[in-house]
């Protein structure tokens, strides 16, 4: 059963120190309600003691230990939490008020004895309950049966506590199994585990024979070696942690370089209870747009490590935040390794992102360069929950920043785009592409400029979707390449233009809409505008790219009536000027438009035949 329970073999080590956290937690409560135990708490701690010649390890601490009855209750009866009886008597005592110390000190698991049989086939258990002179010894080889043994007198130990000894499994790479007898491995698995467990966990050697040197002789120092760090920095107060200690955290727990931009040191009291410290990156990770990404942070419950990425605990637009959270009480699986369905999760989840957008928030208007480096690093991420965190909408607009023709190089927000726009204008107005530069030249935003209407530049590929249907402040966003231009001007008079255009939409009619003139343009010849509600063409390729073949938007190609081009083409047309040169000077019209907003056109090999004979009739 504990096979089919447990992915990874480490973790037995883990239960057993956890286990063993919770019997000091336990003498720690108990001695301070009763004065006159007799037991020794000025020094609480686990040891470990490797053995690579017997091929034993020792996991002992000196906590409260079991009484006989204690042992075959707990030890014998599979998932039997002795933790979680004294939790319930713990909350019975509190709504008494007569609890004498706090709740949360202790944890609360079962099973975790049994995972010892993952590496081990003989485990030995001796322990002695404080405040008494006997002792007792559980043995079991994990076949459905064990032994239980009274000690007494020269077998009792010193002290009390518990003491687990498992003779250990062969190493087998195949197979996980690591050799448990190696100090290497058990400090790279205490490391990963229990190194905030609050107590200290002391590697123990055995002492070496004359003329042998031991793993470590050179390196290690004299006597015990704690292995845990302790330095939970979350649960410290931030005014008492210095920035150079968050540093060193933050590059522990993210594998790092780079210095934390922020830190986000949060602490929630109430109905329940947890704690959490997230850092802000500098800058990104290099697998930040990968597919296969892990985001979230790790998930610690009492300080013991559950998982390294918990994606539950954060939305994947906020996927380069790294830390930890450290919660109270959470819905696990009886092997610790996966999260039910709990309520206080949903909960947390909320708070940490009303927590780290209310950061950016409060960066964006306090420490504008130190924003600015965010933004540039992480703000097409942030941008991601425009379309997918409804909730969080109007705060993350309000945290956003955007290119905007109203400034050649630097960026502005929402709030001072609406302080700025004209009495006249009523809507938000935006131009997405690949790039700031190729955006400033499109045609699209002539007339806008020319009016003094300011246009936001957008180049991050999730603007083409979450722009749909989007409002600030009861503004709607308009695409200045969609729709017809309302610029408060008069609309140009179609009067002596009705042949041109209505020859154009017969001869492009397998690649535009219609034609029609605008007031949009104010130097180039002709521009293509879509529907209000048509896919962009980034989007169409957006959607190819992905694997979706969607049908082409035909767009509407609109004309400038005041410039030279359209107006010579007028009176060629008029005129009835032969059909080949025309439907040469109608595709190259076509084709220029394509190209002023950064487009591709459909045969680039046919479009520069046409554009040669169209230059060689000129030139003849």
């Amino acid at each position: 059963m504990i096979h089919s329970v447990y992915s990874e073999k480490d973790v037995f080590l883990r239960e057993l120190i956890s286990n063993a956290s919770d019997a000091l937690d336990k003498l720690r409560l108990e001695a301070y309600q009763d004065k006159d135990l007799e037991a020794d708490a000025s020094d609480l701690h686990i040891e470990l003691r490797p053995d690579p010649e017997a091929h034993t390890l020792t996991i002992a601490d000196n906590g409260i230990g079991m009484g006989r009855d204690e042992v075959v209750d707990l030890i014998g009866t599979l998932a039997k939490s002795g933790t979680g009886e004294l939790k319930r008597k713990l909350e019975a005592a509190k709504q008494a008020k007569e609890q004498g110390a706090s709740a949360e000190l202790i944890g609360q698991f079962g099973i975790g004895f049994y995972s010892a049989f993952m590496v081990a086939d003989h485990v030995v258990l001796v322990t002695r309950k404080a405040g008494e002179d006997t002792a007792t010894r559980w043995e079991s080889e994990g076949h459905g049966t064990y032994t239980v043994t009274d000690l007494a007198g020269d077998q009792v130990p010193a002290q009390h506590g518990t003491a687990i000894t498992l003779h250990l499994r062969a190493a087998d790479g195949d197979d996980s199994l690591h050799d448990y007898a190696s100090e290497h491995v058990l400090r790279t698995v205490v490391r990963r585990y229990s190194d905030f467990i609050a107590f200290p966990i002391r590697l123990v050697l055995p002492a070496a024979k004359d003329g042998e040197t031991t793993e470590a002789d050179d390196a290690a120092p004299s006597g015990p070696e704690t292995l845990n760090s302790m330095q939970a920095l979350w649960a410290r107060p931030k005014d008492e942690v210095s920035a150079e200690e968050y540093a060193d955290f933050y590059r522990h727990t993210s594998h790092a370089f780079d210095e934390p931009l922020e830190t986000i040191a949060v602490r929630a009291e109430g109905t329940f209870e947890y704690q959490a410290l997230l850092f802000i990156p500098t800058m990104p990770p290099f697998d930040m747009f990968y597919r296969n990404t892990k985001p979230g942070p790790a998930l610690y419950v009492k300080r013991v490590f559950i998982m390294d990425h918990c994606e539950a605990l954060l939305p994947p637009y906020l996927r380069f935040i790294t830390g930890v959270v450290d919660a109270q009480d959470l819905s696990l699986n009886v092997s610790r390794e996966i999260l039910q369905n709990d309520r206080h999760l949903v909960m947390i989840r909320k708070r940490l992102v009303k927590r780290v957008l209310q950061t950016i928030t409060a960066m964006r208007e306090n420490e504008r360069e130190k924003y600015d480096t965010f933004w540039t690093a992480f703000g097409a991420v942030l941008k991601e929950g425009l379309l997918d965190d409804q909730d969080n909408r109007e705060t993350l607009l309000k945290a956003s920043s955007f290119a905007s023709t109203f400034s050649a190089d630097g960026t502005t927000g929402l709030a001072e785009y609406v302080s700025r726009m004209p009495e006249a204008q009523d809507v938000i107005y935006y131009a997405a592409g690949e790039s700031r530069r190729q955006l400033e030249s499109s045609p699209h935003l002539e007339a806008f400029a020319a009016k003094g209407f300011e246009v936001l530049l957008l180049t991050d590929q999730v603007d083409e979707l979450w722009t749909t249907g989007a409002e600030f402040d009861g503004k709607r966003f308009v695409s200045v390449a969609k729709g017809e231009a309302d610029l408060g001007g008069d609309a140009p008079e179609a009067e002596g233009f009705e042949s041109l255009t209505a020859w154009l939409a017969k001869t492009l009619e397998d690649k535009v809409s219609g034609v029609r003139l605008t007031s949009r343009l104010t130097s180039s010849p002709a521009c293509l505008v879509g529907g209000e509600f048509d896919l962009s063409p980034q989007l169409e390729q957006m959607y190819r790219a992905s694997g979706q073949e969607v049908p082409r938007t035909r767009r509407t190609l609109e004309l400038n009536p005041d410039n030279a081009l359209v107006l010579a083409l007028r009176e060629k047309v008029g005129d009835g000027e032969p059909a080949d040169d025309l439907q040469d000077a109608a595709e190259i019209l076509y084709g220029t438009a394509v190209l002023a907003e950064g487009g591709a056109v459909d045969d680039p090999a046919e479009f520069a035949a046409v554009l040669a004979r169209q230059l060689a009739r000129n030139l003849g």
